[in-house]
């Protein structure tokens, strides 16, 4: 396995991340770093980046070089975006960095700016139809996709460090905002291919003002899950905390719980950037990305094949990484999962479930053992813990919730009222049925390849009265794998109604 360094230099914050790549087309962040340099301070004065800000940079470069050299780093991949793209010193910054850091820094143009950004969110959410917004410090980025492919892209010259000096003596914080809307708006009016967005395109928000925002929020509302990748806003919660936040002066934003103080000065332009845009395509909801350009980068590493076409299966693709990373066995994993779809099919007129379901069971399936990796003993625990907690791709975190507690339930019907109301603001009363149910479901498909060799290959069920009686398709001696499956048959009887017969 290699280790690889990302260094991401932007208007606002330089950030590191630590990845480590697998060899076999994924990859896992291992470690990051992130300082505010505001390389992009002033520089709308006269186009040049300032001394002190090009020292400040210097210094955090020469840091995380000494990171990269102490985690065992064999490669750097550093890039810059808008700031130094503009820069009329770009040449002798790049050179005295070279020279006293050590590392090479490409500017990426706009259009590869763009390319990566696309790439971070469409390997990593299940959105057909999306509009990115992606507000930098120095730039803001709007990109159009559909069937997994960029319609239009713009990139406007104006992000939250270069919107807050250019309106900085323009009044009040709120009426700076309310300018910094208008002046937005019409820049917005310039690209033309924005008014022809189809209504039903899902906007997705990226960028540290967005993780932000969503941490402002999720203590607002003492939402359980720590996970911003995928979070659900809506536009009247996101105008509740704009409402909140621009009235305010810079000291007292600093004492905004979730707000980091480094970004208290220039939160506001951010905000206001996103009001003009959802005002401008009138957008009642949008999910917040986690993965973006850095992101976008580490797909084009670990799987080359992304810089021509997406991946296909995201969710899959998720999935399959952490089984890796978690290093549960592959074989009786694919197993599992195999006889727990073939069971939720097959006893679909028992449970009745929609297709998005068989969903929730895929990950429950596929990550039910992770937790060995914490202790052998109560692991359903663990897997339920660090399922919640995993970062899985190309799933809503309804769907992540309710999978953790059917993995929980995978060696014996575990559920905790108390565990269960911490979630209440993503599940229901109704949604605990649905754990229980596919929870004897997946404890039986574990059940029937507890020896991890495959014994049982497949399954035809058939509903009796009753009964319900599964005729198991043998490759050896399976008495092991039924005997254990039919200790669940008094779960099984409680969850659907119905006496089980394995044979």
């Amino acid at each position: 396995m290699e280790k690889i360094g990302i260094i991401d230099l932007g208007s606002n914050s330089a950030r590191l991340v630590i990845v480590q790549m697998f060899g076999d087309g994924h990859f896992m962040v291992e470690d990051e770093l992130k300082e505010s340099v505001r390389l992009g301070q002033d520089m709308d004065r006269d186009g040049f980046l300032k001394p002190q800000r090009i020292a400040e940079t210097i210094k955090t470069l020469k840091m995380f070089k000494r990171l990269c050299d102490a985690s065992g780093v064999g490669q750097i991949v550093a890039v810059a975006t808008a700031a130094v793209r503009r820069a009329k010193n770009q040449r002798s910054f790049l050179d005295e960095i070279q020279a006293t850091c050590g590392i090479r820094i490409d500017v990426l143009s706009q259009e590869e700016e763009a390319a990566l950004v696309y790439r971070g969110v469409i390997n990593s959410m299940d959105v057909p139809k999306g509009i990115i917004l992606e507000i930098g410090g120095g730039s803001t980025k709007v990109i159009y996709y559909n069937r997994r492919s960029v319609i239009n892209f713009a990139t406007l010259a104006f992000g939250a460090v270069t919107l807050t000096d250019l309106f900085a003596d323009d009044g009040t914080p709120e009426e700076q905002t309310a300018k910094i809307e208008e002046f937005f708006t019409e820049q917005f009016k310039k690209i033309e291919w924005l008014s022809e967005v189809d209504p039903d395109t899902q906007m997705i928000g990226v960028g540290g003002s967005f993780r932000n925002l969503y941490k402002i929020n999720r203590i607002i509302r003492k939402y359980p899950m720590n996970t911003v990748h995928n979070y659900q806003f809506t536009t009247e919660d996101f105008i509740s905390v704009y409402d909140m936040v621009r009235v305010l002066d810079v000291e007292k934003r600093k004492r905004i719980r979730g707000l980091s103080p480094v970004r208290a000065d220039i939160m506001p332009a951010a905000l206001a950037i996103i009001k003009s845009f959802t005002d401008y395509l009138h957008i009642e909801s949008f999910t917040i990305s986690g993965y973006g350009l850095r992101e976008g980068i580490m797909f084009n590493m670990a799987v080359p094949m992304t810089l021509e076409r997406p991946i296909s299966d995201v969710l899959g693709y998720s999935l399959n990484t952490l089984v890796k990373y978690y290093g549960c066995n592959e074989k009786h994993v694919e197993h599992v999962v195999h006889l727990a779809i073939q069971l939720f099919k097959q006893l679909r007129v028992l449970h009745k479930f929609p297709r998005v379901y068989l969903k929730v069971l895929k990950i429950a399936a596929s990550l039910h053992d992770c937790g060995l990796r914490v202790r052998y003993y109560n692991h359903q625990k663990h897997s339920r813990y660090m399922i919640i907690n995993s970062g899985i791709c190309g799933a809503t975190h309804r769907e992540i919730v309710l999978a953790a507690f059917v993995a929980g339930c995978h060696r014996k019907e575990d559920l905790s009222p108390s565990d269960w109301n911490r979630y209440k603001d993503i599940v229901t009363d109704e949604d605990m049925e649905v754990v229980k149910k596919l929870g004897v479901l997946l404890r039986i498909a574990e059940c029937l390849d507890r020896s991890g060799l495959g014994m049982v290959k497949g399954l035809n069920c058939d509903v009796l009265g009753d009964s319900v009686i599964m005729k198991t398709e043998l490759a050896g001696d399976a008495a092991l794998e039924i005997r254990q499956a039919m200790n669940a048959s008094g779960e099984f009887k409680r969850a659907f109604k119905k006496n089980l017969e394995i044979l």
